[in-house]
Formats: structure tokens, C-alpha cells, sequence
């Protein structure tokens, strides 16, 4: 990895506690992966070696309007996620029962979410950066290479890895600073995810990697 804090950002999806508290919406899903991949402390330990590194992080978050309940149709997970009111908030510009809520960033991580060297992009919307400003924002940032974490891999994680390669980023992804649902009927989303990391990033790491290249 040739990286450097004029090139290269830290990326994170959804650090928010629907995925991340043991009292979000997704964790009766998503808690063991959560568990086995360490990943809330290699998120943090992520986070503070950007920062301690001076690279810019940014996220990008997942948020649910009152009118996106009104959406007649979706795929499997995003109906699911409706259905157990992931990531809901009362308006985009409404704040109102914000704090502390499912699509409030994890008490644990927030010190490192709202300090001067993270920017927070508009919402996505369903998976992807697509309908969002991210990339947007790290081409005005001149940001050319991305180390890739967050929740949860094969959605939102996969899903920005696939459309920041499309659009000419060198993608790195951190393999254990993820975690995905784990459903008897639809599979181990997390196994699913790593495959496909391998086979698409310009690397696949694991947090201490990612710690190391970034200090």
C-alpha cells in the first residue's frame, strides 16, 4: 500500500447503533458476526489511527425519512430493515429524538465521528454511494485511495467497495472492522462479503494492516 494523508481517507458505512448496539434494531442479525470480527474495536482502532495520522475520515450514513416508509417495493434486507424501522428519523431536517436513537452513532465511537477530521456525507439510501455525495466529496478532498470499513459487509460495505472501484478509487478494505447478518434461511452475509473483497479490492486487510499502513 502506497498511501499518504493527501491521497488517502478512511471511509466507514453506517457506525450507527441499529447495527452496533446490543440494542439496535439489526442485532439479533447481526450481533455474533459483530462478536466474532472484534468490530467495534477495530473500528476504534481505525478511527483514531486515521485521525492520529491525519487522515480525513468520512462517513456515510444510512437514514430513513418518514416518506421512505411510502416506497412500494425493495429487496430482500431493505424491506427488512422497514420493517424493524432501521436507521429512522423524524425528517431530514428534523433532529427531534435523534440522540441516543438506532441511527445515532455508537455512544463508544462518537468522540471519533465528531471531531474536526470527519466529514459526514448525505445519507445513502438503500446499499451503494450512488444517490449520495461521497464521492462527491472525496474527489473535492483530492482523494484518490480509500481504506473501506464499516456495516455491514456484503451491503453497504460491499456495495460502496463496488461503485468507488467503478469510479476510479483504489480500494482497500478492512475485512474485520465489518460484520454482517447471519440468517439460517439466506446465508453467513459476512463469508459472502469477504469472497467478494478478494476478489474486487485493490487489497483486503485486517484492522492491524490497516492500523500499521495508516500510522
Amino acid at each position: 500500500m502506497n498511501i499518504d494523508t493527501k491521497t488517502t481517507a478512511l471511509v466507514v458505512t453506517d457506525p450507527q447503533n441499529d447495527f452496533l448496539s446490543e440494542d439496535g434494531a439489526a442485532w439479533g442479525l447481526v450481533g455474533d458476526s459483530v462478536r466474532e470480527n472484534n468490530t467495534i474495536a477495530n473500528l476504534e482502532a481505525l478511527l483514531t489511527a486515521a485521525r492520529d495520522g491525519g487522515y480525513r475520515t468520512f462517513v456515510s450514513p444510512h437514514y430513513y425519512y418518514p416518506a421512505d416508509k411510502e416506497w412500494q417495493f425493495g429487496g430482500t434486507l431493505e424491506l427488512r430493515m422497514h420493517e424493524i424501522g432501521m436507521f429512522a428519523r423524524s425528517g431530514p431536517l428534523d433532529l427531534s429524538g435523534f440522540e441516543g436513537s438506532g441511527a445515532d452513532w455508537l455512544e463508544r465511537l462518537k468522540p471519533l465521528l465528531t471531531d474536526s477530521n470527519t466529514i459526514v456525507v448525505s445519507p445513502h439510501k438503500v446499499y451503494g454511494p450512488q444517490n449520495n455525495d461521497l464521492v462527491l466529496n472525496l474527489r473535492k478532498h483530492g482523494i484518490s485511495k480509500v481504506v473501506l470499513a464499516g456495516m455491514s459487509a456484503n451491503l453497504c460495505v460491499e456495495s460502496h467497495m463496488r461503485d468507488l472501484v467503478e469510479q476510479g478509487f483504489e480500494v482497500f478494505v478492512v475485512t474485520d472492522a465489518t460484520a454482517a447478518a447471519i440468517d439460517p434461511e439466506l446465508g453467513d452475509g459476512y463469508q459472502a462479503a469477504v469472497v467478494n473483497f478478494k476478489f474486487i479490492a485493490s487489497k483486503a486487510l485486517t484492522t492491524k494492516d490497516a492500523v500499521d499502513a495508516l500510522r
